[in-house]
């Protein structure tokens, strides 16, 4: 063992240069080595990543509940009782913009989370992670696959 290593602990570099280059692959002089398998082959490679799925929903702007319905001007949700068609709700509201809308109208709209009957309205959508599971189940029974054996 050679005292001009920078690392002295067991283990780094104990073998010689050939059994460090038959572990990387390469060819070592004296004797012949068979090519190595692909990376797939080998089973090392590239995983494919499991990747969660996502959505496009529209929530409430008060209480965040998942708006399933068409939002006309009428509609209220369901949970809150909130008007959907309005200001607060569209994907145009800013509140740094003039008017606090980032389209061009003539005058303000207030106010903001009332019903109004803006043409230029589009539900604010948002895009999400499907992080649930598929299947609905009780919380008794998620409970209990906690602890199968």
């Amino acid at each position: 063992m050679s005292d001009d290593r920078k690392y002295r602990q067991r283990g780094y570099q104990d073998g010689d240069a050939r059994d460090r280059d038959r572990a990387r692959g390469r060819t070592v002089p004296g004797g012949a080595q068979a090519p190595r398998p692909a990376r797939r082959e080998r089973g090392d490679g590239p995983r494919t990543p499991n990747m969660p799925g996502f959505k496009t929903i529209v929530r409430c702007h008060r209480c965040g509940v998942i708006v399933t319905s068409a939002i006309l001007v009428t509609t209220s949700c369901a949970k809150c009782g909130s008007a959907l068609h309005s200001c607060a709700q569209c994907s145009s509201f800013n509140p740094a913009a003039r008017f606090e809308c980032s389209q061009p109208i003539k005058a303000r709209i207030a106010p903001k989370d009332a019903f109004n009957t803006c043409d230029l309205f589009d539900a604010r959508t948002r895009v999400e992670r499907e992080t649930g599971s598929t299947q609905q189940s009780s919380a008794r029974s998620a409970f209990d696959d906690l602890f199968k054996i």
